[in-house]
């Protein structure tokens, strides 16, 4: 076994996409708890599309990626968040807008320029071959300011998670800290995408959380069991694609071993529910 991933870290591409994947992982899986329970967990998904626009753009320009993306994203982000918060359309109908528009965007310049290629078949499913040394600097530069920030804000980010009325009450300034979620969800997105794609990327900001609410009851515990459940299912994933005899292709494996431990938790939690009737029973 450990023969095996010396070998499988002695090719530099996988040791990069194993460093930038767990720490975007983590990432996600963190802001992932409090998207999920503001009900507002689609927010990835359109995201993602909006930065696959933004890529399309920059790869039609010959401009860098990242330098491209995740200002857009960014910009996006706080634009879902106005429209949903101040005019007639809400919540999902504004993700499905701007998700829609910047995915059209994204193919009509791609069609004009460099037409259907491999490059945009890595962005639309990701590919660990996508990271570039400059990639990885600034993706770890970027995603660790993101746990700092969540880190240093975990306070307000719980209270406007849970009770935004209160904490709008209790002096918090709500606005600020939803925009500062949705700051840090687009730039997650932008890293996580070169390597899970833009149709995948949200099953790592959905699927952790999901997981973790399963067996854990409180936001503390809800918020540590989904860091290391997404963690230990990205690294899993990797390590599968890496040994199939024809390989995996790296996002769908992470999601694949993300839905079977979404499925060993639900049946942790039907086996307590089941004990915790058997034992009111007995006791009746």
């Amino acid at each position: 076994m450990f023969d095996f991933f010396i070998e499988m870290f002695s090719y530099s591409f996988l040791a990069r996409a194993v460093i930038v994947g767990l720490l975007v992982s983590l990432c996600a899986s963190l802001l992932g708890v409090s998207l999920v329970l503001k009900r507002y967990s689609m927010i990835g998904d359109g995201l993602s599309h909006v930065g696959f626009g933004a890529l399309a753009v920059a790869t039609g320009l010959n401009a860098a990626p990242l330098a491209v993306a995740v200002p857009v994203v960014v910009m996006a982000a706080f634009l879902l968040l106005r429209l949903s918060e101040s005019s007639k359309i809400k919540g999902d109908a504004a993700i499905a807008l701007i998700s829609t528009s910047s995915l059209a965007i994204g193919v009509v310049v791609i069609s004009q320029t460099t037409g259907m290629n491999i490059d945009v078949c890595n962005y639309l499913f990701g590919s660990i071959l996508a990271m570039s040394h400059a990639d990885v600097a600034l993706s770890v530069a970027l995603a660790t300011t993101v746990l700092v920030v969540f880190a240093l804000f975990y306070n307000k980010i719980f209270a406007v998670t849970f009770d935004e009325q209160f904490a709008r009450a209790t002096g918090v300034r709500t606005g600020i800290y939803n925009m500062l979620i949705a700051f840090l969800t687009a730039i997650t997105i932008v890293l996580g995408m070169r390597m899970m794609g833009a149709l995948l990327i949200s099953s790592l900001i959905i699927f952790p959380a999901l997981t973790s609410m399963r067996t854990c009851k409180t936001f503390r515990s809800v918020t540590v069991c989904s860091a290391i459940v997404s963690v230990a299912c990205y690294f899993v994933g990797v390590t599968l694609s890496y040994a199939a005899p024809k390989g995996l292709p790296t996002g769908a494996s992470v999601v694949m071993v993300n839905i079977l431990a979404f499925g060993a938790f639900c049946l942790v939690f039907l086996c307590k529910k089941l004990l915790v009737k058997k034992r009111i029973r007995a006791e009746v």
